[in-house]
């Protein structure tokens, strides 16, 4: 029904990917089954995982938690027999921990998690920067260290994730960062050469084939019951 941005996660577990991170501030329950059956065989195209979990981002991980969408959609993640690996509830720190490998959630709040993200990484690594090269046995220490910082940068280098597929429309596009290098920007085009040689899009679509029938049945067993006998 709506087109999902997903980000490339950086954790301790590998990469999970997160959607939606900013295509649409509002989305009902059904949406949100549609972005985790896209998370999914996103996932499983570009990560190589062969059966990607998933997890509905939440303020808690109690069943009783949340709003009505979102109860919702773990509702019909549940019982719909998509076959999709779905976890339940997962929480913001839950993302970096790769608990899950994907997360789903609503453009409003995802795109905040990223920004929010972004701006803790710049914060820490400065903070390391100006730690590191505050005396001289810091520079020193920082010159042992350099090879294990180096592993660490890489991880986390926005160049080696960039590139936000915008799952959901009938073909494949990837959205670039602005300031992107040509690392990033090479990256990219990495992503949407894998989505384009895998099944991603027939895996989908046979999947939202199912949740079509899923959200049919309760209407189909209404109107039986309003049919006079």
């Amino acid at each position: 029904e709506r087109p999902a941005i997903v980000a490339s996660w950086p954790t301790l577990r590998g990469v999970t990917a997160v959607l939606d991170v900013g295509a649409n501030i509002e989305s009902d329950a059904e949406q949100l089954v549609e972005f985790a059956i896209m998370g999914e065989a996103f996932h499983a195209a570009v990560h190589g995982a062969e059966r990607p979990t998933i997890g509905l981002l939440n303020v808690g991980s109690e069943d009783m938690k949340g709003h009505e969408e979102v109860r919702e959609a773990a509702r019909i993640l549940r019982e719909g027999g998509f076959g999709l690996a779905y976890q339940g509830f997962v929480e913001g720190d839950d993302i970096a921990k790769g608990t899950v490998d994907v997360v789903v959630t609503d453009g409003f709040t995802g795109n905040i998690a990223l920004k929010t993200a972004e701006g803790v990484a710049r914060f820490i690594s400065a903070l390391m920067k100006e730690a590191l090269t505050s005396s001289l046995p810091a520079k020193a220490g920082a010159l042992l260290a350099m090879p294990a910082l180096q592993r660490m940068r890489q991880k986390i280098d926005p160049s080696a994730i960039n590139g936000g597929p915008l799952l959901g429309l009938n073909g494949i596009v990837v959205k670039s960062h602005g300031g992107a290098d040509a690392k990033g920007f090479g990256n990219a085009i990495r992503i949407a050469v894998e989505l384009a040689r895998s099944d991603y899009l027939m895996k989908v679509s046979e999947s939202l084939n199912r949740l079509t029938l899923v959200l049919e049945q309760p209407a189909a067993a209404d109107a039986a019951m309003e049919t006079p006998q």
